[in-house]
């Protein structure tokens, strides 16, 4: 039985929506992050994804940057920086310099999925498959760039020594809860999409978790979609936009996200396919009733420290009103 609160937070890809430019979408977020701050979430942070017209949080650091200029206390960072895209070195001094415009509130979650299709991800590195394999070599170097001990060295980052700056390993299998866990690192799992190894990614994280200077008992995270509103016809209305992303997904047809629209036996019968239904089995959509009980299960099965909720929503408004009225029910549960 958990004793201490769920924390609950924001992951955005910055997706554009049909008809939306790219400025909309950031000042969108920028928005998006204001209201979030004024509804007590403890973190927004913004996902790499590359080659993809939908997806416009590409230039990750850029746009963190960006999103923590407007807003004062939330938390800002990156879920993930697909760590094998980068030279280590060249993300310390990007966090580095970040944290220092906005000290203790930078965050770096760090991933070792390409966040893109096979050929951009060599387009981005050509040694990619080499560097997705020394993860956790790559991990260390950049723990070292923050280090003050490397002040000493011949290769430094600089602008990093010193600086607070907290890593958080991602996973959507099991391999980095093991890493995670050695590591004695927050270890943040994305259940919004890949729910087969949730628990088992769990178990592994909280059994086999060596304290840290970092972290002195497990942290975990789990993602989970959610779209609320003032009925659960509403919601499932809403939902149609997210339904439409993720067939884009399989039938490798990714578009603009498109506007909701009447839930027809069509959508249901798409739910009900299997690759559709594993994918979405985390995503809690309905009313405030409705999603408040399904998270109360969710945490209560989890035991999860925070909960990172993930909006697909076409309309800014009603986006920021979903995000309002999950923020509700994870005050009222805690």
């Amino acid at each position: 039985m958990k004793t201490t609160p769920t924390r609950y937070s924001i992951l955005d890809l910055a997706l554009v929506s049909e008809g939306h430019t790219l400025k909309q979408t950031y000042n969108n977020a920028l928005e998006l992050a204001q209201h979030a701050e004024s509804f007590g979430y403890t973190r927004y942070w913004l996902a790499e994804h590359h080659n993809a017209p939908n997806i416009a949080s590409s230039a990750t650091s850029v746009l963190i940057g960006y999103i923590a200029e407007g807003t004062k206390t939330l938390r800002i960072g990156s879920g993930g920086i697909m760590l094998p895209n980068h030279s280590p070195l060249i993300i310390a001094e990007q966090f580095g310099t970040l944290a220092s415009l906005y000290p203790n509130r930078i965050d770096l979650g760090l991933g070792r999925a390409p966040g893109t299709d096979r050929e951009t991800a060599q387009a981005i590195r050509s040694d990619f498959m080499e560097a997705a394999h020394s993860f956790p070599s790559e991990l260390e170097k950049i723990e070292t760039y923050f280090s003050i001990e490397n002040s000493n060295s011949k290769v430094r980052a600089t602008v990093a020594e010193g600086v607070e700056v907290p890593i958080y390993i991602l996973g959507s299998s099991t391999d980095s809860a093991h890493l995670a866990a050695k590591k004695g690192l927050p270890y943040a799992f994305a259940s919004h999409f890949a729910t087969t190894h949730l628990w088992d990614a769990l178990k592994i994280y909280n059994n086999e978790f060596q304290p840290s200077n970092n972290l002195q008992k497990p942290y975990a995270m789990a993602g989970v979609n959610i779209i609320i509103a003032e009925t659960d016809e509403e919601a499932q209305r809403l939902s149609t936009s997210l339904i439409r992303m993720i067939v884009g997904i399989f039938t490798g047809k990714r578009d603009y996200v498109q506007p909701p629209t009447v839930m027809t036996d069509e959508f249901r019968q798409m739910l009900q396919h299997p690759q559709i239904n594993q994918m979405l089995k985390f995503s809690f959509i309905g009313s405030k009733a409705t999603v408040k009980a399904q998270i109360k299960e969710f945490i209560e099965e989890t035991n999860v420290d925070e909960l990172i909720a993930v909006t697909h929503i076409y309309d800014a408004k009603a986006r920021i009103r979903s995000y309002e009225l999950f923020s509700e029910i994870m005050k009222e549960l805690n």
